[in-house]
């Protein structure tokens, strides 16, 4: 058994998580699937069609597609907006899912280009797009970035940078993987974000915490061009109703209480940012979940996640990505429900002694 197997052994172990909503079981998530769900099949009729609706009305959109993984649907869309436009090129940050954790998919299957714009460790601006003279055929923007910290650009920017795609002759897509903890930290419906935007992807096993699965969102030609890509790429299964009845079970039962997981998400960061050791990025945190930098080393810290989970059954993740500074690690806390069972006060007392504090 692998390292990672013998940690989501242990996770499976625990009774209690700080982290999105907790621990899942199989049963728990069966639990999701109401038992009288009407079956699709090969994706048409049936909770298929009844989530697809939903996502229309949610997003305000004309015409939505139910896909098993995000990597496929995003692939799938942007193949689409490239073809009807006769371009290649791709415009999107450095370090948003597409090009980070997809084995650059983009570009070996469907001979798209990648065009990164702007630095890692910021948010795109306006200046790092009017820098671009080729044309694009899609620009892609992800809210809120994830890989630093769940950062999104003032309201003004992001309706902007979307403007610019549209006199460019490009697409405006939307990687909403977390449109749910986007649409709290704008104070806004996720259906006025998407309208921004010529196209939408949502997960719903991220925030929602639903079985895996998504969405595409937008005009009817091009969802209807998705769903032929979709059964090109092997996602048209014979049944998709376990992951559609379990998103369209928690998307009504969790959306709305984004707003709230948004308010403990910033009192947390301030019992955090008062910890010694403890970075909070950004801080306040914009969406529902932030990046911590904290002052242990990588070894140190599993040692003290595992004592935790063996002698309290707490889990907390002790997937920490590296630094340039090896005394100092970077954690990623997602606020969910499971958060919302501990205090400000108790969360960062749970983080000072996994640093040994």
């Amino acid at each position: 058994m692998s390292e990672r197997e013998e940690l989501m052994a242990l996770r499976q172990q625990c009774t209690r998580s700080i982290q999105g909503h907790g621990v899942v079981t199989a049963a728990s998530m069966l639990a999701t699937i109401p038992s009288d769900t009407t079956m699709d099949n090969y994706g048409q009729g049936g909770v298929v069609t009844d989530l697809e609706a939903e996502i229309c009305r949610v997003l305000d959109k004309p015409a939505a597609a139910f896909l098993p993984s995000g990597v496929m649907a995003q692939q799938a869309v942007l193949r689409v907006h490239a073809d009807a436009r006769n371009r290649r090129t791709v415009v999107f940050h450095p370090m948003c899912h597409l090009e980070q954790h997809e084995g650059q998919g983009y570009q070996r299957l469907h001979g798209l280009i990648g065009r990164p714009a702007g630095q890692r460790d910021r948010l795109i601006t306006m200046d790092d797009l009017t820098a671009i003279a080729e044309p694009p055929a899609v620009l892609l923007l992800e809210l809120p970035q994830r890989d630093i910290g769940g950062q999104q650009p003032a309201w003004d920017d992001l309706a902007a940078q979307a403007g610019w795609a549209r006199e460019r002759g490009a697409a405006a897509h939307l990687d909403g993987a977390r449109l749910w903890e986007s649409a709290a930290g704008y104070g806004r419906s996720p259906a006025e974000i998407a309208a921004l935007f010529d196209t939408v992807y949502v997960s719903f096993y991220k925030g929602i915490g639903a079985l895996p699965g998504c969405c595409v969102a937008g005009p009817e030609d091009v969802v209807e061009q998705v769903r032929e890509w979709r059964r090109r790429m092997g996602g048209t299964l014979y049944g998709l109703w376990p992951s559609a009845a379990s998103a369209l079970t928690l998307l009504a039962e969790r959306l709305p209480r984004f707003d709230g997981y948004l308010d403990h998400a910033r009192a947390t960061a301030v019992a955090l940012s008062a910890t010694p050791g403890i970075t909070v990025i950004p801080d306040p945190p914009q969406v529902p979940m932030m990046h911590l930098l904290l002052r242990v080393a990588a070894d140190d810290y599993g040692k003290a996640v595992r004592r935790l989970a063996e002698d309290e059954g707490l889990w907390v993740s002790p997937f920490c990505v590296p630094t340039a500074d090896p005394a100092v690690q970077r954690l990623e806390l997602s606020v969910g429900d499971a958060t919302l069972e501990f205090t400000p006060a108790e969360i960062a007392e749970i983080f000072a002694g996994l640093m040994g504090r």
